[in-house]
């Protein structure tokens, strides 16, 4: 069974930053992609950042220059570093690993507000 899980979410004030992490008990060195996606209440969830299994990595406008994604192997974990974040960037954040069937995180809130 494909398990992950999320953590660090929390409520940060605007221009502030965090760190997700999804850890997960697939060797995710062999997946097709592993991304991060957001869903804000009352819209689609959208993609916010991926990694492909050739190693390119794909951001969506809104948070190029901001969010970094990246991943480490050796723990099967991968990371969404935030930073300058702002009103919009609040939503749940969703971690996905394609093997090639999507499986998601249960996902975890990140709030920006003052």
């Amino acid at each position: 069974q494909v398990r992950l899980a999320e953590s660090g979410g929390a409520l940060v004030q605007p221009g502030g930053s965090l760190r997700l992490s999804c850890a997960t008990n697939v060797n995710i060195a062999t997946v097709n992609g592993t991304g991060w996606y957001r869903q804000a209440p009352g819209k689609q969830r959208e993609l916010v950042a991926r990694i492909e299994s050739d190693g390119v990595t794909v951001y969506t406008d809104s948070v190029k220059g901001r969010f970094t994604i990246s991943r480490d192997n050796a723990k099967n974990t991968m990371y969404l570093q935030m930073n300058s974040l702002k009103p919009e960037d609040t939503a749940v954040y969703y971690c996905m690993i394609q093997i090639p069937w999507v499986y998601w995180g249960q996902g975890t809130q990140v709030t920006v507000s003052s």
